[in-house]
Formats: C-alpha cells, sequence, structure tokens
C-alpha cells in the first residue's frame, strides 16, 4: 500500500513538474508605460484566463526612450516576444532588418481592412509584420452647453460651421474655437489632416500622391488651407504664442466653445471639463457630399522574429486580433479605437460619438505618414510650418502648397517633374 501510494505521489510530482515545464512565458515591449495598469488587471487574465500554459508579462520603457531601448535589445538579442509597433516606416525598418516577424497568414488578419493594416505592411502590400490595435480619430469636441445656450445646431457643412462660428464670435461669451499655432503640429494634426481628408477623398487623394498622380499644389489639396486660413478669426486674441496646453485648458476651463481635437483627448477631457461635450465630424465642403474621416493607425503588435516561442506569440498575437480584445482594449482606452472589423460597442458617450463616424464616413489616414516623410524636407514637418503660417497669414494657401510640393519633388521620384 505504501509503495503505490509512492509511486502515486511521483507520478502526480513528475505530472506537476512537466506541466510547470511546458508553461512558456512571453514577455511585451511597449512605450504605453500608462497602460500597465490596464494590461496587468484587465487584458492579461483574460487572456491566460483562456489560455493556461502561457503567461503573458507587460515590461513598458518611457515612450521617449522607447525606440532607442528597443533598438538595443532587439541587436543585442534581448528583446522581448512580443513588440508594440510604432506605425509606418520605424516598425517597416525592423521588419526590414529581419527583428520583427512577418505575420501574414496569422488567420486573424482577416479581421482587419487594408486601410487598417497599411502602417505595419510593406510598401507593395506583399507582407504585414504587426497585428493592428488601435486608430485615434480626428474631429471636433464641442460644449454642448454653449450650443445649446446659443441655440447652434451640430453643423454638417462646411457653411454651417462658419456660421456657427460667427454666432459664437458675435455673442462673446465663448472664444470660438481653442486652436494655438505655437508647437505648429497642432494646425496640422488638428487642423489640414483634421478637414482634408474631405477635399482630396480620402485614400483615393493620399494614394495618388504616393503614385505621383496628384500633386500638393492641386485644388483638393489647396483647398484645405483656404479653410484654414479662416480660421484666425475664431481663434482668440493671442492664439500666435498659444501652447497645446494652453488650449486644452481653455477649452476645459468652459472658455472656448470648439476644440478641433483628436480622440485621444476623450478620456483626460472627460476628468477635467465640467460641462457636458459632444463631438461632430469634419463638416463636409457642399451638402450631400460624401465625409471622409482620419481614422489614423496609431499602435499594432508583431512578433520578435528570434522569440524562442514563437508558437506561443502566435497564439497570443491571434487573440489581439480576435473581436474580444477589440472590446476590451477600445473601452479600458476610450479615444484609442479598435481596428477590427467586428464593430465594438463602446461604453464611454464620447468616444461613442468618434467611432459612429464609420458608419457613414469612410476612413483614410494623416496623408504624410507613409512613405512621403522619409526624405529631406520631411514632409509631416513641413506640413506643420505650413499650417501654421496659413492660419497666422503669413504665407497663403497657394504659397504653401507650391513650398510642399517643391520640398517632395526634390527628393521624392513619382513627384519629380517629368
Amino acid at each position: 500500500m505504501k509503495r503505490t501510494m509512492r509511486f502515486a505521489l511521483l507520478a502526480s510530482t513528475m505530472l506537476a513538474g512537466a506541466a510547470q515545464a511546458e508553461d512558456v512565458t512571453l514577455t511585451i515591449e511597449s512605450w504605453r508605460n500608462d497602460d500597465l495598469s490596464i494590461w496587468q488587471d484587465t487584458i492579461i487574465p483574460a487572456f491566460e484566463a483562456a489560455n493556461p500554459g502561457i503567461k503573458v508579462v507587460f515590461a513598458p520603457s518611457a515612450p521617449a526612450e522607447y525606440n532607442a531601448v528597443l533598438n538595443s535589445k532587439l541587436d543585442a538579442g534581448s528583446a522581448g516576444d512580443l513588440i508594440t509597433c510604432r506605425p509606418f516606416d520605424a516598425s517597416l525598418e525592423l521588419y526590414n532588418k529581419g527583428q520583427l516577424a512577418d505575420l501574414s497568414g496569422l488567420a486573424s488578419m482577416a479581421n482587419f481592412s487594408d486601410v487598417a493594416k497599411s502602417a505595419w505592411q510593406t510598401d507593395d502590400g506583399a507582407a504585414t509584420f504587426c497585428v493592428p490595435m488601435a486608430s485615434v480619430i480626428h474631429g471636433f469636441i464641442y460644449n454642448a452647453d454653449a450650443f445649446a445656450e446659443l441655440g447652434i445646431e451640430v453643423p454638417k457643412t462646411e457653411a454651417e460651421f462658419f456660421a456657427a462660428l460667427d454666432k459664437i464670435k458675435a455673442d462673446g461669451t465663448y472664444i470660438p474655437m481653442a486652436m494655438g499655432t505655437n508647437d505648429q503640429w497642432e494646425a496640422a494634426t488638428m487642423g489640414y489632416q483634421n478637414i482634408g481628408p474631405n477635399y482630396w477623398k480620402g485614400e483615393e487623394g493620399r494614394k495618388a500622391l504616393i503614385a505621383g498622380t496628384q500633386k500638393l499644389t492641386d485644388e483638393a489639396w489647396v483647398a484645405p488651407y483656404r479653410q484654414l486660413a479662416k480660421w484666425k478669426d475664431y481663434l482668440g486674441d493671442g492664439f500666435e504664442a498659444q501652447t497645446y496646453p494652453d488650449s486644452q485648458n481653455l477649452f476645459t476651463l468652459g472658455r472656448a466653445a470648439i476644440y478641433p481635437a483628436g480622440s485621444w483627448e476623450i478620456s483626460g477631457f472627460n476628468a477635467q471639463a465640467g460641462f457636458k461635450m459632444g463631438a461632430f465630424a469634419p463638416p463636409v465642403p457642399a451638402a450631400g457630399a460624401d465625409c471622409y474621416i482620419s481614422d489614423h493607425t496609431d499602435i499594432g503588435l508583431g512578433m520578435n522574429a528570434k522569440t524562442a516561442h514563437p508558437d506561443a506569440a502566435k497564439v497570443f498575437l491571434d487573440w489581439v486580433g480576435s473581436p474580444e480584445f477589440a472590446k476590451l482594449y477600445a473601452n479600458a482606452l476610450p479615444g484609442f479605437f479598435s481596428l477590427n472589423s467586428t464593430p465594438v460597442e463602446m461604453e464611454d458617450p464620447l468616444a461613442k460619438e468618434f467611432v459612429g463616424w464609420r458608419e457613414t464616413c469612410k476612413p483614410t489616414i494623416r496623408s504624410t505618414y507613409q512613405i512621403l516623410s522619409r526624405g529631406t524636407p520631411n514632409l509631416e514637418n513641413e506640413t506643420w510650418n505650413a499650417s501654421a503660417n496659413v492660419i497666422k497669414g503669413t504665407e497663403t494657401p497657394e504659397d504653401a502648397a507650391k513650398r510642399l510640393q517643391d520640398g517632395l519633388a526634390s527628393w521624392y521620384e513619382p513627384q519629380k517633374a517629368k
């Protein structure tokens, strides 16, 4: 009897040891150190509960240091199994160096559109090396209490937009729109790239610019600058020296009625604003026109090509591409929207408004991010400067467009004069 018990104990110990030996631990590299608790408390427990034998550790670096730290770890062979991917060229470089694996064959890739995958693909689209996780959407956040007080309807067209701004300005209680030009990037990101897709027809225009069949001096690319030039009269005194935090504060303190926005503001504004907020998509140039939104790919997850656990890593990545993950992530971080083709029911009211535009508007990404900012002058940075100048009135829309076109044509072959 004792001998039988000894054998039973030995067998159970061996089985337990084998189970432990089969456990795999995956480490995720990321710059989102502010997300640590969300991963530890919500996302990882959900995965581990459904996948016994695979443990996951979220190990972020400081955002400003991430690229350098990650590159050093990859070069030294000490990087984690899963790599959080920045959009476009930074991740493409890692793939080209053989440090990110090709994930094109991953089953969950079928859950994403071509636009969603574009930030993590080779230029020819032949290989996709990161699973899309989230995007940010551009539009306008407004003080709903101020709109109600002044009897303003949410504008749908450009004419209605400027009529609303005129009414707010005439009343004098609120600065019509909170945005400055001191930091420059907002003028492009929440200005030009926000309203522009309605003029250049989103992906149609963006791809034509890459192909060289459209130029930045074409009407579709100059027209958004003409609208930006009109913004000057509605931004309040001293907007030229106004910083990004200044603009945020003006809006959340209730001093401005409209804020040209990215959806990343939602969590902060929810915490700081003491009034009801709403959001509206970039107004279309004329009634009946198709609407387009900048639904910009922001964050993805890839696999270290040298991971010791490729099978387990692919299990996790397939799960990241699932509707379950999409719902968890998007609601834990309102304003960072799932790129999964399966709709996610948002819980946050403001986030729900932003993501609802996907049902009626066509998505695109920022026009300068793919391919067109690899040379010198850098089109992304030049667009910041040009957008700020046009709003201030120190450069005309036509002159700004010509400067950008000349700069792009100086190094980008498809745009060179034939």
